[in-house]
């Protein structure tokens, strides 16, 4: 999704990016007062240590594909991990009009803090903006909501940046195989939303740096079925191929389909998100998949942690500041079958 303007300013912090912009002003409870606690909040205190006791209130769309339900799993095995937590997750709804009826009920239910995944961040803005005005604070999660004052905290992918990884590791494979005049092709995501055109805004400028560019394209919906029939129109298309990328490897279930079925070999491919079936077949070596990059659901862990700072107070651990960051973007690795053992606890099953 959209990443928030505070996080283009950013403070490395491990394998992830933090917005520096965490000094908040005004009466929304997105940015409340943080005094009662400064013992605990001076340089973060120990995070791992038990606070006082919150209830954390989750929201996120029904799990249609296999990224939505790892984001569920990983909030509520990560709430389970921390004993001064009661996690209150809300059934995944199939519209946004259900996904709000289910906030609007954690908000009378007054939780300490909300982590929400909307399912279309413009249409779920109004809902969240209430929440902090009843005074429970707001981790939005991955798709942004439209004000910056309906969330305390954002935190998301790197959709440019995923692209704009897949085209350097596409870059430097077609280099080290002297591939001269490569033909390139895009199988992305749902073309009408906007984290699809910034992973293609990403995949483009990345190949542009190295004098390559995208020769064929076709666009799917983020399923299976669709990955398998674009990818199928992609094939009959182009009778040659070096190299393809996949925005999302639960599309790419459906990709792999078509190319098996076609008996085409020529080529490498690179996934996006980092699905499991992806991940073992990047170890197997044994077919055209090569990498993946990453947009992983464990995002979803993260925010259930900063959820719980938030409601205790504290800031991060190993942060000066004393209070937990405005946005957090996390880093799109590229997983290849040189490092894909140190990313399969993270690949979730499509």
């Amino acid at each position: 999704m959209s990443v928030p303007e505070t996080s283009r300013r950013r403070l490395l912090f491990g394998s992830t990016a933090i917005g520096a912009s965490a000094v908040l002003s005004g009466c929304l409870a997105n940015n409340p007062p943080q005094q009662e606690n400064q013992a605990a909040v001076a340089a973060g205190g120990d995070n791992a240590a038990p606070g006082k006791h919150v209830t954390i209130g989750f929201s996120a769309p029904a799990a249609d594909h296999g990224w939505m339900a790892a984001m569920t799993t990983y909030a509520r095995a990560q709430a389970e991990k921390l004993p001064d937590v009661t996690f209150r997750p809300t059934e995944g709804g199939s519209d946004v009009s259900q996904q709000i009826a289910q906030v609007e009920t954690l908000i009378n239910a007054k939780v300490d803090v909300l982590v929400v995944l909307p399912a279309d961040g413009k249409a779920m803005t109004d809902v969240a903006l209430r929440a902090t005005r009843a005074g429970i604070p707001v981790v939005n999660v991955d798709r942004v909501f439209d004000s910056p004052d309906a969330y305390r905290v954002w935190i998301g992918g790197d959709n440019y940046g995923m692209g704009v990884n897949a085209a350097d590791y596409i870059a430097a494979e077609l280099r080290r195989a002297n591939v001269a005049n490569p033909i390139i092709a895009e199988i992305a995501g749902t073309d009408s939303l906007p984290l699809t055109q910034e992973r293609s805004a990403g995949f483009r400028d990345g190949l542009a740096r190295h004098g390559l560019k995208v020769t064929r394209r076709v666009a799917a919906e983020f399923t299976a079925e669709t990955g398998e029939r674009q990818a199928t129109n992609l094939l009959q298309a182009a009778s040659h191929l070096d190299a393809v990328w996949n925005h999302d490897d639960d599309q790419g279930i459906g990709v792999v389909s078509a190319v098996e079925a076609a008996g085409r070999e020529e080529f490498f491919m690179v996934g996006g998100a980092g699905s499991r079936q992806m991940m073992d077949r990047i170890k197997a070596g044994n077919g055209v998949m090569r990498a993946t990059v990453l947009y992983s659901p464990s995002m979803c862990s993260s925010a259930i942690s900063l959820a719980r700072l938030l409601a205790q107070a504290r800031g991060v651990s190993d942060l000066a500041e004393h209070e937990v960051p405005r946005s957090v973007t996390t880093y799109s690795a590229v997983v290849t079958r040189d490092n894909v053992d140190q990313y399969l606890d993270v690949g979730f099953a499509s």
